[in-house]
């Protein structure tokens, strides 16, 4: 790299407490750890450098929140070097597991021993630099056939309002699709925006998951509680209660701004969601489906 990328900033380190009853059971589904570099270095082929960001600060970010479970998610940052996540995972078998990143060439071996250490589905991300490890999506698809009697999914990161190929890569993909940051379109697009009318409907006829994370990555606010976000979450959790999971994205990598609130990121959920039994859905019930937690 021809010169250092400026570190991330680290997140707030006093989350507020829960404005709502936390059901047992729930999970945080997309939470990234960064722990001492030496042992797992940073890929040089990168888009950022992370602040450290060791798992036993996050299990006191879920324990603040009452949140048991936890979806450790591959870093861009890491490329396809999964260690730091699947020994995380590996320690605390019932409560963590982990979506990975892998290249096409991945041995059937490499497969099995992943999921032994807790992970449950692949990760590619189509937005930042080095989170592409396929020469296609093609090759992607293939890969997909190799991990469905595993029992996990495929999770993209991709603003689907902007991808025209998406629809026909999820609907050739063997195993189940899920996309982050609530379909990654900025609300600026606005609601109505064909491409992300196309994705609900796609999204009501049973072709995507979909994670409610990062609200402060496509809202034009600059701090909580990120209101125009509130729309799209809503139609999302319409659309397809049953495939909707949440995640606190912790540490927040690439967030220049007002760094958020944990806990207030967590309780953008009793606006988003009010009926109790919905939240419990999307934070215990689709999870436990999803991840395969006992």
């Amino acid at each position: 790299m021809s010169q250092p990328l400026p570190v991330c900033p680290a997140p707030d380190a006093h989350p507020v407490p829960p404005a709502f009853d936390v059901p047992a059971g729930a999970a945080d589904c997309h939470a990234h750890i960064f722990e001492p570099f030496e042992r797992y270095p940073l890929q040089g082929e990168r888009g950022y450098t992370p602040a450290p960001a060791p798992l036993a600060d996050l299990l006191d970010l879920e324990r603040r929140l009452g949140v048991e479970r936890l979806v450790l998610v591959q870093a861009s940052a890491h490329g396809t070097d999964n260690r730091a996540i699947l020994d995380a995972a590996s320690r605390h078998p019932q409560r963590l597991r982990a979506v990975v990143s892998v290249g096409e060439e991945v041995s059937e071996r490499d497969l099995e021993t992943m999921h032994e250490k807790g992970a449950r589905g692949i990760r590619v991300n189509l937005v930042d630099r080095g989170g592409m490890p396929f020469s296609s999506l093609a090759a992607l698809a293939k890969v997909a056939e190799r991990i469905k009697h595993l029992g996990w999914h495929v999770e993209l990161l991709v603003q689907v309002e902007s991808a025209p190929e998406l629809e026909s890569l999820v609907r050739s993909m063997p195993v189940p699709v899920s996309v982050g940051h609530i379909g990654y379109c900025r609300t600026a697009e606005g609601l109505d925006h064909p491409g992300y009318r196309r994705f609900l409907e796609l999204l009501r006829d049973g072709l995507f998951w979909v994670k409610l994370t990062g609200p402060y990555r496509i809202s034009a606010e600059e701090r909580l509680p990120y209101s125009d976000v509130a729309p799209f979450a809503r139609a999302v959790v319409e659309a397809a209660p049953g495939r909707v999971v949440w995640g606190s994205d912790w540490p927040h990598v690439l967030h220049w701004g007002e760094m958020p609130n944990d806990g207030g990121l967590f309780n953008l959920l009793s606006d988003w969601v009010p009926d109790e039994q919905a939240r419990k859905r999307i934070l215990v019930d689709n999870p436990a489906r999803l991840y395969g937690f006992g």
